[in-house]
This record gives C-alpha cells, sequence and structure tokens, in this order.
C-alpha cells in the first residue's frame, strides 16, 4: 500500500506564489467544498454560492502575495468568502431591524417555543434554515455556525450590534418555529 504525502501548507502556498498551476489546483481541492457550504449557509441558492466561490478563490489567489501566514489560509479563504457572500446579499438588500426601533406591538404574534420539546434531524434543520429570510438565515449562520459573535458580525454586516442580536433572537424562534411546524 503506498502512503500519499500531502505538502505541507506554507509548501503549497509558496507552490502557488511561484504560479504553479498544480499548487492553485491543489488549493482549490482542499477547500472548495467547505468554502461552498459557507457561502451557501449565507446566500441559501446554489448556483449564487458557486458564483460567490469562485469570485474568492480569484480574489484569494490574486491576492495571495497578501497572506501573511499569521492565520491559516482556511481561515483566511473563509473570511473572504463570507464577506463576498454578504456583498452578494447585500446586493438584493435584506433587511436588518434594529431593536431600539422595535416596539413589543411587533412581537406580540411571535409565538414561544420550547427548545427541549424539539428533538430534529439535521435535514430538517439544514431546510428549515435555508427557509429563513435572507437577513436571519445570514446572521444565524454567521453566529452558530462559523462561530462570529455579535460584535464581530455588527462589524462584517456594518449594523449596529443591538441588530444583529435582535436578528439572532428573531431567527431563533422563526427557525424553532418552522421546525415545530415540520416545514
Amino acid at each position: 500500500m503506498e502512503l500519499t504525502v500531502l505538502p505541507h501548507h506554507d509548501e503549497l502556498i509558496e507552490r502557488c506564489r511561484k504560479g504553479e498551476a498544480a499548487g492553485y489546483k491543489e488549493l482549490y481541492q482542499r477547500y472548495a467544498k467547505a468554502m461552498f457550504n459557507t457561502c451557501l449557509r449565507i446566500v441559501n441558492n446554489v448556483a449564487e454560492a458557486e458564483d460567490v466561490l469562485q469570485e474568492s478563490f480569484a480574489e484569494a489567489f490574486r491576492n495571495l502575495h497578501r497572506f501573511e501566514q499569521r492565520t491559516s489560509f482556511g481561515g483566511w479563504l473563509k473570511q473572504i468568502c463570507i464577506n463576498r457572500s454578504i456583498n452578494q446579499l447585500k446586493k438584493k438588500k435584506f433587511d436588518l431591524v434594529d431593536i431600539d426601533e422595535t416596539d413589543s406591538a411587533d412581537r406580540s404574534d411571535e409565538s414561544v417555543v420550547d427548545e427541549n420539546e424539539i428533538k430534529l434531524k439535521v435535514e430538517s434543520v439544514k431546510r428549515s434554515i435555508m427557509q429563513l429570510p435572507d437577513g436571519y438565515r445570514t446572521v444565524l449562520s454567521l453566529y452558530l455556525l462559523e462561530g462570529y459573535d455579535h460584535e464581530e458580525i455588527a462589524e462584517i454586516l456594518n449594523v449596529a450590534e443591538s441588530t444583529t442580536r435582535t436578528q439572532y433572537m428573531r431567527a431563533k424562534q422563526k427557525l424553532l418555529q418552522l421546525l415545530k411546524e415540520g416545514i
């Protein structure tokens, strides 16, 4: 049995910086699936996620000379993918609602769901997340799936931190409602 030794990331980055096509291909193959999933969770459209992924890799490859290896290449690329995905959503002008601009009457028709009562399967959760409005889905994905805190999300989206908290709270309630309804 033959073992395949994968080149270390630093070596692979250097090969790409030298313009080796095989290096670019290998780097793409290592990260494409994970980055596509990140894009898809935000834009909620396969074709748009594919476009954003390609644009993100093109930007990363064009700017590889700026990658300083203080973080991992995957982390750097993920940030590019997230920023491009959010820019794609901004083209559609999704709405974010600031908690200070809402009134308790706006929340009166939102039902409270007991999270402990609901047992879910992964596919059901994915389908339900994809049904959320863009603003809800974006904040929920960045917070729960990508690990950003509300301050970072607010900076990425260029909104108030209270807005991201409101969007997250409402997204969570809407997601639970969708799951309870079995949609």
